[in-house]
């Protein structure tokens, strides 16, 4: 394995090697006035070019690109290169004014600059993406352990299981106080028999989710290292209201740092920006649809076309939350009747086959065109694209004290727990998704949450 592992950084970093040169190479095809040169300017490009390619690699292999990290999203990893090639540029920025090489022009500098960031994010993106195909059709997966069978154990095997392409195989638990299954994985034995089991099992890797039992974990890190395994331990205060932890030294001392991050500043601002100019565009290019849904509405059954609400929105703002009618005139008066049918647990009222939908609404819910509307009140600014989903006043106020940070940001018309089964979640689950989004918000997790709610809605499944 550690062979294999130096052939592929030494593939990566020839690969590397081949795409800078061309890029640099191509900066000539592109400006056919640099042609033909005398030897000293061609020197001079050379300076430059080698110094900014070592720099580069240099900065490549310090930002740990020269090992597949499965646990690092491709947006992360391209986030990664093109932080190392926009310090790098400027590096040689600095060293092409210090040794004042004119011939330089700022156009062939950006220009260079532009064609690395290309050359190298598209063969890392496809490089990535054939490791995931190989992965997920079996070549390199690894078999892991998790070592505790409660909620963070069980919220662990499901992560796995939602990530295909990490190449993680859940083997079992290891779990003092349960037996038998959780989540359809067994659970193959008590803490004490981790040795045999890793041995058994042919374990690669172990997952504590105990690390509050600090004596067990202790004992458990100290037999699986003498195996020659690795070990991950999930953070010990793990689904509290922090985004980040951070591993810091005081002298020799190892501390974990927690702190909150939320949606703010440039970020804040850009995320604005996009909801603006997204919901406005496909407001514009849906207008056909609206007045098509609007007269079936009206052909089916008597009442306006929007339904509106009033919701809870960022710090408990009330709003008027739009909506295309579902349901028959005056459904709300019917509400309280069918209120013992919710098939929710919580404050939440929701019913699988509700009496009060009219047909036409039936197809709009299934696949979420009764949403649609909602982009208005995207771009008057009292939802987001992406966020937790608005609940209405007198449920938003049975909602329990934990939850109520969910309202520091503002709703949206898709969130995680839209993505991760809709209304076929537990309130407890779509409580813990709204969590987990507040705590590690940003505009990448944005943007891959509205990709993944186009599947979903086609699917139709889980909508009522």
């Amino acid at each position: 394995m550690h062979s294999l592992n130096k052939r592929i950084r030494f593939i990566y970093f020839f690969v590397d090697i081949a795409f800078i040169s061309l890029s640099f190479l191509w900066i000539f095809k592109l400006n056919p006035d640099l042609v033909p040169l005398n030897l000293v300017d061609i020197r001079l490009y050379l300076a430059a070019y080698i110094f900014w390619g070592i720099a580069l690699v240099l900065f490549l292999h310090n930002a740990q690109l020269y090992y597949t990290n499965r646990y690092i999203s491709i947006f992360e990893e391209w986030l990664r290169v093109a932080r190392c090639v926009l310090l790098t540029s400027v590096l040689t920025g600095l060293f092409i004014f210090i040794l004042k090489i004119d011939i330089f022009s700022r156009t062939v500098f950006i220009e260079s600059s532009l064609l690395l960031l290309l050359t190298i994010s598209i063969w890392r993106v496809i490089k990535r993406l054939i490791i995931r195909y190989l992965i997920q059709k079996g070549y390199a997966n690894y078999n892991v352990l998790i070592v505790g069978a409660g909620r963070v154990g069980l919220a662990l095997a499901q992560e796995i299981k939602a990530f295909p392409y990490l190449g993680i195989r859940t083997i079992g638990f290891l779990d003092d106080a349960k037996t038998g299954e959780r989540e359809g994985i067994k659970i193959l034995g008590k803490m004490g028999d981790i040795e045999q089991i890793v041995k058994k099992f042919f374990i690669d890797e172990v997952y504590i989710t105990i690390s509050f039992e600090h004596k067990i974990s202790a004992e458990i890190i100290q037999k699986v290292t003498k195996l020659g395994k690795t070990i991950r331990v999930v953070a010990e205060h793990f689904g509290l209201p922090y985004s980040r932890v951070q591993l810091n030294y005081l002298g020799a001392i190892p501390l974990l740092v927690y702190f909150e991050k939320s949606a703010h500043g440039a970020e804040g601002t850009v995320k604005r920006l996009l909801d603006i100019f997204i919901s406005g565009s496909i407001l514009i290019l849906l207008t056909p649809l609206f007045v098509i849904i609007a007269c079936l509405i009206k052909l089916e059954s008597f009442g306006p076309v929007l339904y509106i609400s009033k919701r809870c929105g960022r710090k408990g703002v009330i709003f008027d939350f739009y909506k295309f009618r579902s349901m028959g005139e005056n459904a709300d008066s019917f509400k309280g009747a069918l209120k013992d049918k919710s098939e929710v647990k919580g404050p939440i009222f929701k019913i699988r086959k509700d009496p009060r939908l009219t047909r036409v609404g039936k197809f709009l819910r299934k696949y979420s065109i009764d949403e649609l509307p909602q982009l208005i009140n995207v771009l008057k600014g009292d939802m987001s694209l992406v966020g937790p989903r608005p609940f209405p006043v007198e449920e938003s106020q049975q909602i329990e004290y934990k939850h109520i940070p969910r309202l520091n940001i503002k709703p949206g018309i898709t969130g995680l727990a839209q993505i991760k089964g809709r209304s076929d979640l537990s309130f407890s689950h779509w409580m813990r998704w709204d969590n987990w989004y507040l705590n590690n918000w940003s505009l990448g997790l944005d943007i891959k949450i509205l990709l993944w709610t186009i599947p979903v809605v086609l699917k139709g499944k889980g909508a009522y």
